[in-house]
């Protein structure tokens, strides 16, 4: 599984375009539309990275609990949770070896965390714990990227983003047999007197097809509700990128 570590001091800024606020409205809104009878108190923010997701779920006065298997990652999250004053349990683990000290009521995944298990084995054995986390009745929600996006946008592709202090050129490259990108991180930070200094990291990420996803979530306790087209209540097309599912613990 790949980490986000020299990655970790650029992801915001990189992020920036992502509206988290609206994004965790709309995790908020799936839970109230499938689980309506019980209020949400505990959840868990799984692969939580700089707390993106995990501060405007906290604001909306729930108890959350973030993992990540990224200290660099996750001292963020603290930084800011700090700065807002918010009380939330931030864990540095591996999502493959899930470990709270009890049940939640619920968990979200977003923003591709899952992507980056490369096996279907890894994926089962995170489902498998979260079916020993969630409790009975609870809900999973999370996103993935598409084998669509993998294959048809990502793919073999080069972005550039240019910040006024750095450069990010960003390779990929398509393994087409497993839906994997290898993706290629280059950072070119300005330094004194004009120069640079040049960074680099790498990420993978594996795209899995709708039929895999229920398959796995049903071996490990779970029934899929619904699968979405990302920020809507509609399925998902050929073209859709991101997908959203819904899943409760059985």
């Amino acid at each position: 599984m790949s980490g986000y570590g020299l990655f970790s001091a650029f992801y915001d800024r990189l992020m920036s375009d992502v509206d988290y606020e609206g994004r965790a409205a709309y995790l908020l809104s799936l839970f109230s539309r499938f689980r309506p009878e019980k209020p949400l108190e505990t959840v868990l923010d799984l692969a939580c990275g700089s707390g993106g997701i995990t501060l405007p779920l906290a604001a909306a006065g729930l108890d959350l609990i973030g993992v990540d298997g990224s200290q660099e990652m996750l001292a963020k999250a603290r930084e800011k949770a700090d700065r807002q004053g918010e009380g939330i349990l931030f864990l540095c683990q591996d999502m493959r070896e899930l470990d709270l000290y009890g049940t939640v009521d619920g968990a979200v995944c977003a923003l591709d965390g899952l992507n980056h298990l490369c096996r279907t084995g890894e994926l089962a054995e995170v489902f498998r714990r979260l079916h020993l986390f969630i409790e009975p009745g609870g809900l999973f929600l999370f996103d993935v990227n598409t084998p669509y996006k993998h294959r048809q946008v990502l793919a073999d592709n080069a972005f550039v983003f240019e910040e006024e202090d750095f450069l990010c050129i960003w390779r990929n490259r398509l393994v087409q047999r497993t839906c994997e990108v290898d993706m290629q991180l280059d950072f070119f930070v300005r330094q004194e007197e004009g120069k640079y200094c040049r960074l680099s990291d790498d990420v993978r990420e594996r795209a899995y097809s709708e039929r895999t996803l229920r398959r796995l979530l049903d071996q490990a306790g779970f029934e899929t509700l619904a699968v979405y087209a990302d920020g809507t209540l509609e399925p998902p097309r050929a073209d859709t990128e991101r997908a959203v599912y819904v899943a409760r613990r059985c």
